[in-house]
Formats: C-alpha cells, sequence, structure tokens
C-alpha cells in the first residue's frame, strides 16, 4: 500500500538543508519517492486508500528527518531496567541504574531472561517516543536481543540518510524536536496522541 506523508519540509540527512513543501511517499518497506507534495499527489494520486494507484496521505505538522540515532543501545537496555507501569509505586517510572539495578538483583541468577526482555521491550518504546531509527549494540543477552531484532530498529552505526529506494524508515519532528511519528521498514510504530 502507497502512503503520501505530507509534512512541512524532509530533512534527508541528519545535519542537511530542509526542503520545505516535501514530502515523502512509501511503498511497502521502501521509500518510493521525496520531492515536492504537490507533485507527490498528482504523481501517486490521493484518493481512497487501497484504490490503484493512489496513495493514502497521512498528514503530520512537522518534517520528516532520518531519525534519531542511539549509539549507547546496548547500555540503555542491557545495563538499565526500565520498570513495568505497575511497579511504578515501588520502583518509580524511570531506568533503574547502578545501586538500584544491583539491589533489583542485575545478576543472572537474580533477575531471569524474562525480566530483562520485557524491561527491553519497554526502553524500544521509549527510544520509538523519541523518534529513534537506529542503535550501536552489541547486544549479549538473548532475550534483550531477540527484544531488539522483533522491534525492527537496525543495528547499526550510525544513521542512514533518507534515499529514494531505501528503507522507509525515518521519523517526522515537530519545532520543538519531539517526535509525532517513528516509521521503521514502512511500519508506523509510533505516534504521538
Amino acid at each position: 500500500m502507497l502512503t503520501l506523508h505530507r509534512v512541512r519540509g524532509v530533512r534527508a540527512a541528519p545535519d542537511g538543508p530542509l526542503a520545505p513543501g516535501h514530502a515523502v511517499v512509501v511503498d511497502g518497506t521502501r521509500l518510493a519517492a521525496i520531492g515536492p507534495y504537490e507533485e507527490l499527489a498528482a504523481a501517486y494520486g490521493t484518493g481512497a486508500a487501497g484504490a490503484p494507484g493512489r496513495a493514502r496521505v497521512r498528514e503530520w505538522d512537522g518534517i520528516v528527518t532520518p531519525g534519531r540515532h542511539e549509539p549507547d543501545g546496548a547500555a540503555l537496555l542491557e545495563a538499565a531496567y526500565h520498570p513495568d507501569p505497575r511497579e511504578a509505586d515501588a520502583l518509580g517510572s524511570e531506568p533503574l541504574t547502578g545501586e538500584a539495578l544491583t539491589a533489583l538483583g542485575s545478576s543472572a541468577a537474580g533477575m531471569p531472561e524474562s525480566r530483562w526482555g520485557a524491561s527491553a521491550r519497554r526502553g524500544l518504546q521509549r527510544l520509538l517516543a523519541a523518534g529513534t531509527t537506529s542503535l550501536t549494540g552489541p547486544f549479549t543477552r538473548p532475550a534483550v536481543r531477540t527484544a531488539v531484532q522483533r522491534s525492527g530498529l537496525p543495528e547499526r552505526p550510525g544513521p542512514r540518510p533518507l534515499a529514494v529506494g531505501g528503507p522507509a524508515t525515518f521519523a517526522i519532528v515537530a519545532d520543538d524536536g519531539t517526535a509525532l511519528a517513528t516509521v521503521v521498514a514502512g511500519r508506523l510504530v509510533h505516534r504521538r496522541h
């Protein structure tokens, strides 16, 4: 299915120039086009979703960027515990590290892999909500590695510029830098309410 993301502009590289009035077209997991919205709307159509040759249109009050790269992915997911909301009364809502993590039982015998996996999934949700589109490992805990793989976030040394034919992985950010949406391999994985 084609999706035309109408935004105020596109910044194809992390430190690149902003192209005002540009938009992106996503076809499955790939970027089909980047260019002026009017041209893309004419080329891809803006009719009913699912109609042949027609793109569904999503409108955002922000700009498309390659998204954030998290260079400390391994530390955030394997050396910090992200509490479950049901644990907030006892543990708070912020990640636990250092002595607080030690007290929780960070050794292999103290905290089971399933709990590390659940923590990693919550940590990944935080990263996606911040517009993260790639992260750096390596991830040595099997449950954390599985959570990262299932999230779709690519593990690489840095962000990748947006390019036609490349992966449809990007963030849409507001003027204040907050992520309005995060798209990974064509899937809308986070949207701010």
